[in-house]
């Protein structure tokens, strides 16, 4: 029953969409209706407001990281040994993905993820930060270096922790994110997706 409340208090808190909480507070239009329709930070971004979109950023890392935290504070279980503390990770980036405040439509999730992976392990979310990174640095492309980064996660969870719950849960939340960036897949695949620097097309 515990894993239940926690499984849908987490996806609950995920619901709680900072593109359009952050938009509405600062008078500007819906995420949903410009750009690439996502509500995210690169989103955001596009009306010009770069306060609006770090705190998109910071609220949607922090929903994910509070989600783990919190849990391991109530139940007492370690974030890498225990379930429970991975399965509010992963139930915050899934209301993330699908919030039922906003119609299921939701974000990509990349924000929320890395602040799941910090809080379950600094070592596991720095070497997804590293990764993302590299690849950021090289081909300036955001949506690569999330792809990229996210099979990477299951690469150190099971480097660093083996078959524990928290090696599933980061591979179902990999591939979440990576099904989730499938139209940007097909973008890369014809060289149709946009770098850092130059406008989409």
């Amino acid at each position: 029953m515990q894993s239940v409340l926690i499984a849908v208090a987490a996806y609950f808190l995920g619901s709680v969409s900072f593109a359009v909480l952050v938009s509405k507070l600062m008078g500007l239009p819906d995420p949903h209706g410009y750009g690439s329709h996502n509500p995210g930070a690169t989103n955001v971004l596009r009306t010009g407001n770069k306060l609006a979109a770090a705190l998109t950023l910071i609220g949607d890392a922090g929903k994910g990281a509070l989600a783990v935290a919190l849990t391991v504070l109530c139940t007492g279980e370690s974030a890498i040994a225990g379930f429970e503390a991975p399965l509010a990770g992963a139930m915050t980036f899934l209301g993330h993905l699908y919030p039922v405040f906003h119609g299921f439509k939701g974000g990509k999730g990349v924000a929320t993820a890395a602040g799941v992976l910090l809080s379950l392990n600094l070592y596991l979310g720095l070497g997804t930060l590293f990764t993302f990174g590299i690849v950021v640095f090289f081909f300036r492309m955001i949506s690569l270096a999330s792809i990229i980064a996210a099979v990477f996660a299951v690469f150190w969870a099971w480097s660093l922790f083996g078959l524990t719950p928290i090696t599933p849960v980061v591979g179902a939340i990999s591939l979440l994110l990576v099904w989730r960036h499938r139209e940007n897949v097909l973008r890369i695949v014809r060289g149709a997706e946009p770098r850092l620097g130059e406008k989409k097309t």
